[in-house]
């Protein structure tokens, strides 16, 4: 895509947001894919989810230990048979009716997308620019940072509160005149809740013209209330999901959001609809099978429970600080002087690939909890390395 695929109107718009015509070519590329990809996509996906060490317990990308619901293959598989057809019988229709169903909105304020980068990405085009910033917590997911970063747009981070909650009228402090507030719950690194009474308030308090967007990713995990009614009956509020977390669908590439259809129109007026229409069919039909599953999501969230308080419980034992989590994650902190990457480097030797370290947090590695096989192989190399 290049500017001048998009419309005079919009890059105009554009303008009007002081964004220059330099920025307006890379918004273009951005929603366009191809070549920048390899500037900012590719790194930010390096930095937050190493490559895979083959044959290795994989507990450092945040991935479900187990695959799609049985249900959900059971669709994906039927549907494939009839590959042929761009929709067989009306897929985006039936999924945008099961989110609506459990979550209780709208159908027309729900959104499917090829994963969550895209409307990221479009979320903060569409209501940052080089006059109206981004604001968020610090650490939290880096994917707006990096699209901010590429566009020229200035981004205040604000860090977490002691109990690890994002400090929601520091990050109104910190730019009263932000164009996007971003809100991670359950935080990632951390796997830490905000409120939603915090959220409640971010809202009640910003700019009327600026938009809260509230990243549900790892939602399912923690069980706990929503901002999804918030997003389906206000025009200010985005709550963004994701397959790739508890419905184990990372490859599979399906996220949704749920907003205001005044927001989509001005979040599509770029390229049209384009990329939400470019969806495989198979994980559409994977999730619309899966998110009815309520007694089988409810028994998978109980499962890393009990496997995450059971390494927690290790942690203690062995005098090792962490951050309690309710989500599929959790920072351990090794202590001062010590370096995460040589500790990555150690559990890596010994066949376990963990995750890497936030700049707020610099003596800390971010652990997905994997199955109970992978977390008890976990701690036997804990207590290995820790015995070295």
């Amino acid at each position: 895509m290049t500017t001048a695929q998009i419309d005079r109107e919009s890059r105009q718009e554009l303008e009007s947001r002081g964004y220059s015509r330099r920025q307006i070519g890379r918004i273009a590329a951005l929603l366009g894919a191809g070549a920048v990809m390899t500037q900012v996509a590719r790194p930010a996906f390096a930095q937050q989810s190493a490559k895979a060490m083959v044959g290795a317990v994989r507990i450092g990308s945040n991935e479900c230990w187990t695959g799609p619901f049985p249900a959900g293959v059971e669709a994906a598989a039927k549907i494939a048979a009839v590959g042929n057809w761009y929709e067989p019988d009306d897929e985006h229709a039936k999924l945008t009716a099961a989110v609506a169903q459990v979550e209780g909105v709208p159908a027309e304020c729900v959104m499917a997308w090829p994963g969550s980068s895209d409307p990221l990405n479009r979320s903060v085009i569409t209501f940052c620019s080089p006059e109206r910033g981004l604001v968020t917590a610090n650490p939290t997911y880096e994917q707006s940072w990096a699209t901010a970063a590429w566009l020229g747009v200035k981004p205040d981070r604000v860090p977490l509160t002691k109990d690890y909650r994002h400090d929601v009228k520091a990050m109104l402090a910190a730019n009263p005149k932000a164009g996007l507030y971003y809100i991670c719950s359950p935080n990632n690194p951390t796997g830490t809740l905000t409120p939603i009474e915090d959220i409640e308030w971010l809202i009640a308090n910003k700019p009327a013209d600026s938009v809260v967007l509230v990243d549900e990713a790892y939602i399912h995990f923690a069980g706990t209330p929503s901002a999804a009614k918030l997003a389906g009956t206000r025009n200010d509020v985005i709550v963004m999901r994701t397959f790739s977390k508890l419905f184990g669908m990372a490859g599979m590439r399906l996220g949704l959001t749920i907003a205001h259809p005044d927001l989509y129109k001005k979040m599509m007026r770029y390229d049209g609809q384009q990329v939400s229409f470019m969806l495989p069919m198979t994980a559409v039909a994977c999730g619309t099978a899966s998110l009815v599953l309520a007694d089988q999501i409810a028994a998978r969230r109980d499962q890393m429970n009990a496997v995450r308080e059971e390494t927690f419980a290790h942690l203690k034992k062995r005098k090792i600080p962490y951050i309690p989590s309710h989500a599929n994650m959790f920072m351990v902190d090794w202590g001062k002087g010590k370096n995460p990457k040589d500790m990555q480097a150690k559990f890596g030797a010994e066949g376990i690939q963990i995750g890497r370290s936030w700049d707020a947090y610099p003596t800390m590695s971010r652990v997905t909890v994997g199955s109970a096989e992978d977390m008890q192989k976990f701690r036997v190399a804990l207590d290995k390395i820790l015995m070295g």
